[in-house]
């Protein structure tokens, strides 16, 4: 049995904030908009006349920072004894599946505002949970795919280009995964054999990375808005997302239960963390020189991590390498390879990289 899960809609482009109140009439009449203070300051009131004009009333939740179950129950409580019909999480990754769980304990509808391109959280139906350090303790399900994913590319092309490059990182892996995945007759996100599709949109994801990230960011640092821009924003946010959901997720982020635990490392975005996870993927997958200098060529450019000490390494490589290869062999996507991965696999791989 094969299983592709998507949005409902996906909207993106420069602007198409102004008329989220038009899509939202079609979901409900009352809205719950969580955001933290920097995100509301951006979207609040675009957001509240919006959806005034089309007649939906909003409620504003402060978003506290962190993903934690903590966190959800916090928020359930500040709108219980209300009746909601959508929930709105506008921000990034953490804002949006904490939405999620959100919009799951109130059973609404559930609308996803990327304000960064820094992973393809907006698009799944998934939610990665941390504790108080950011270690990650679990991974939950909205009761399916977002209802709305709207991306306004003139606040993305905004925020910081280390943003947009943790995204570029968790778009560019998902080729190698999938492939691995369907290779290794893994099971998707949903539980199911992985369609063609998704692999199909895995590799189209990796083109489209590769082809637009350059001009991308030099178009972004200019101040300008093009086609290269809504390419890649495209490929980071819908294709990726669409990908690893439907594809299957392999080493690459297997990788981030163990460098989750390594302190400094854990505070790394997830794109770097698990762009690393690729370079160690590659090298289990005994890529040739060739091919490998021209992937570290490419992580130069794009800005990307190729070290422990990239991603806030805070203390010797030896003793990390050691944990992070441990904890991450017992990752579940490590099953998902041609072959069987141990912890003295992975370390070996990390060497390499580390010594490269």
């Amino acid at each position: 049995m094969i299983i592709f899960g998507a949005p409902r809609r996906y909207v993106q482009g420069p602007g198409v904030l102004a008329e989220i109140g038009k899509e939202l009439a079609g979901l409900g009449s009352s809205a719950v908009l969580l955001a933290d203070d920097r995100v509301a300051a951006i979207v609040g009131s675009v957001v509240e006349k919006s959806a005034n004009d089309a007649g939906v009333t909003i409620k504003s939740l402060k978003f506290g920072g962190e993903i934690t179950y903590a966190e959800v129950d916090r928020l359930v409580q500040a709108v219980s004894g209300t009746k909601h019909d959508v929930v709105i999480a506008a921000g990034g990754g953490k804002t949006i599946d904490t939405g999620k769980l959100l919009a799951r304990a109130l059973g609404c509808a559930f609308v996803s505002v990327p304000t960064v391109a820094s992973n393809d959280s907006p698009t799944s139906h998934i939610a990665v949970v941390y504790d108080e350090n950011h270690k990650l303790v679990g991974v939950e399900e909205n009761r399916a795919n977002p209802d709305l994913v709207l991306v306004d590319t003139a606040i993305i092309a905004k925020a910081p280009l280390v943003l947009l490059s943790a995204g570029v990182g968790d778009a560019l892996v998902k080729r190698f995964e999938v492939e691995q995945c369907i290779g290794a007759r893994g099971k998707n996100v949903f539980g199911a054999t992985s369609p063609l599709s998704a692999l199909a949109l895995a590799r189209a994801c990796y083109d489209t990375v590769r082809e637009h990230t350059l001009p991308a960011y030099a178009a972004i640092e200019r101040g300008e808005m093009n086609d290269h821009v809504e390419a890649l924003v495209e490929a980071c946010v819908l294709m990726s997302g669409l990908a690893f959901e439907s594809g299957g997720l392999s080493v690459s982020h297997g990788m981030t239960r163990g460098l989750s635990a390594i302190p400094g490392v854990a505070n790394a975005l997830h794109g770097h963390q698990v762009a690393y996870g690729l370079l160690v993927q590659l090298m289990l997958e005994e890529r040739d020189d060739a091919f490998m200098a021209d992937m570290y060529g490419f992580y130069r450019a794009a800005k990307l991590p190729l070290k422990l000490s990239d991603l806030g390494l805070e203390e010797g490589s030896n003793s990390a390498i050691e944990t992070i290869s441990r904890i991450s062999a017992e990752a579940a996507h490590m099953k998902k390879f041609y072959r069987d991965v141990s912890a003295d696999d992975i370390a070996r791989a990390m060497i390499r990289i580390e010594e490269a």
